[in-house]
């Protein structure tokens, strides 16, 4: 495990809840679902952490509990944080939608001339091979 996840603290190697922040950590669920933002809602559950850090927090699925921590948070409550977070997220325009990728045609049939300079020089003789290259371009 890398890092204990806030709610939690580690007994024997196991994860167990710790109350207290377990406690602010339902109060920040319930803050941010009743309006407030991110900011205020730690504010007001008393967690002194960014903005950012709150918004991770909201979207850590480890408060459902899985095979090593146990859950805080209940499944409605964490899901309806995430459609709030997303409606939000959508009024501010803040939704990243990926860039439509345009494939690009390669030329898959190459030709090569003949030649017959040699060359001591092995980056002039490269060169000249090189130039030998043509390429057939197909036009769409």
């Amino acid at each position: 495990m890398s890092h204990t996840p806030f709610g939690y603290r580690i007994v024997n190697g196991e994860a167990v809840i710790d109350e207290l922040a377990a406690e602010q950590l339902r109060t920040l669920f319930l803050a941010y679902l009743a309006g407030d933002s991110l900011a205020t809602a730690a504010q007001k559950a008393g967690i002194l952490i960014s903005h950012a850090v709150v918004r991770k927090m909201l979207r850590n699925t480890h408060y459902l509990g899985d095979d090593y921590y146990p859950a805080i948070i209940e499944p409605a409550t964490f899901e309806s944080a995430e459609s709030e977070r997303i409606r939000r997220a959508e009024k501010l325009g803040r939704i990243f939608e990926p860039k439509e990728t345009i494939e690009a045609a390669y030329p898959t049939t190459f030709h090569i001339k003949e030649g017959n300079e040699r060359f001591d020089d092995p980056f002039q003789q490269a060169e000249y091979t090189y130039s030998l290259i043509e390429r057939e371009v197909q036009n769409d």
